[in-house]
C-alpha cells in the first residue's frame, strides 16, 4: 500500500516537472520568434543604406568604393527631397535640432530637445521634454516643459497664445498656428507692397513692408492722412483673425474738400466695402478716393 502511494507521489512530481519544462520551452520559443523578427527587420531596414554603412565599417564587401558612394549619395538625395516636400507642405523650415538624454531605461526614455527654425520670416526656438513610456508592445509619448522663444516684435500678437500653448504643451497647435499666422502676415505684406509700387505718390509704409500700418496722403492735401491699420490677431486657443481698420486724420481746413458726411462715416463705409469686396479691392477704393480719382 505504501509503495503505491509513493509511486503516485513520484508520478505527480514528474508531471509537475514536465509542465514546468513545457512552459519554459514555450517561453524560449517565443523569445526565439521575437529575435527572428528583429533579425528580419534589421536585414530589411533601408537595404542600400545598411549595406553601405556595413561596408564603411569594414564588416562586409558589398561592391566597389564607387558603388558604395553612389548608393550613399542616392540615399542622401532621397532624404533631402523628402525634407523639401515636408517643408513645402507644412511651411516650417528647421535650422537645427539638438537632443540630450535625461533618463534612459528599458521602460522609460526622457529626452530634452531644442529645435530652431523659421516659418516665412517668423524665427523661433522651441525647447521641450519628450518622454517615451514603453509597456510590452505599447508605447506612449508625451511632451512637457514646452518653452517657446521668438522675436520681440512678434510677441504683441502672439503673447497670449504662446503662454497658453506653453501651459498645454501642445506642440502641434503651436506649429499649425505659426503657419497660419505667417500666411496671413504674408498676405498683408504682398498687399502693402503691391499698392506701394502701384501708387508711389500716395502710399507710404512708415514701418516697412511688414508693418501693420499703411498711410495714404497727397502733397496737395497737407495734414490730411488716412491710415490702413492691418493687424493679425491670435487668440489663446490658436484662432488667427486679420483685422483691418481705416483711421482718418483730417484737419478743419481740409474738410472743405470732402463732403462732411462721407468723411465722418469713412471707417464704417470701409468696413462695408471689406465685407463686400475683400481687402485688396476695398483698400484700392480708398487709395483712388485719396488720389482724387485720377489714374495714378
Amino acid at each position: 500500500m505504501e509503495e503505491n502511494v509513493c509511486e503516485e507521489n513520484v508520478c505527480e512530481e514528474n508531471m509537475e516537472e514536465v509542465e514546468v519544462l513545457e512552459a519554459e520551452i514555450d517561453r524560449l520559443r517565443a523569445e526565439v520568434a521575437e529575435l527572428q523578427n528583429l533579425k528580419d527587420m534589421t536585414f530589411n531596414f533601408r537595404g542600400q543604406m545598411q549595406d553601405a554603412l556595413s561596408y564603411v565599417c569594414g564588416q562586409k564587401q558589398v561592391g566597389s568604393k564607387e558603388e558604395v558612394e553612389s548608393r550613399l549619395k542616392e540615399e542622401v538625395e532621397e532624404l533631402e527631397e523628402d525634407l523639401k516636400r515636408q517643408t513645402q507642405m507644412n511651411g516650417i523650415s528647421l535650422n537645427s535640432c539638438t537632443t540630450k538624454t535625461l533618463q534612459s531605461s528599458s521602460r522609460k526614455l526622457v529626452q530634452q530637445l531644442s529645435v530652431s527654425g523659421h516659418c516665412s520670416e517668423l524665427v523661433f526656438q522651441v525647447e521641450f521634454q519628450l518622454s517615451d513610456f514603453r509597456q510590452g508592445q505599447r508605447s506612449e509619448r508625451t511632451i512637457s516643459d514646452l518653452n517657446v522663444v521668438m522675436d520681440a516684435g512678434d510677441l504683441s500678437s502672439l503673447g497670449s497664445f504662446l503662454s497658453g500653448v506653453e501651459e498645454s504643451s501642445d506642440l502641434l497647435l503651436l506649429f499649425r498656428t505659426l503657419r497660419t499666422f505667417s500666411d496671413r502676415c504674408d498676405d498683408r505684406l504682398r498687399t502693402f507692397r503691391h499698392f506701394q509700387e502701384k501708387y508711389p505718390s500716395v502710399v507710404s509704409l512708415p514701418g516697412g513692408c511688414r508693418s501693420e500700418v499703411m498711410t495714404l496722403n497727397r502733397p496737395e492735401l497737407p495734414g490730411c492722412v488716412l491710415s490702413i491699420h492691418w493687424s493679425v490677431e491670435v487668440s489663446r486657443e490658436g484662432g488667427v483673425t486679420p483685422k483691418i481698420n481705416l483711421l482718418t486724420k483730417i484737419p478743419e481746413r481740409a474738410l472743405q474738400l470732402f463732403p462732411s458726411q462721407a468723411v465722418g462715416g469713412a471707417a464704417e463705409a470701409f468696413q462695408s466695402m471689406l465685407r463686400i469686396l475683400g481687402p485688396e479691392a476695398a483698400v484700392e477704393s480708398v487709395i483712388r478716393a485719396v488720389s482724387l480719382s485720377q489714374d495714378m
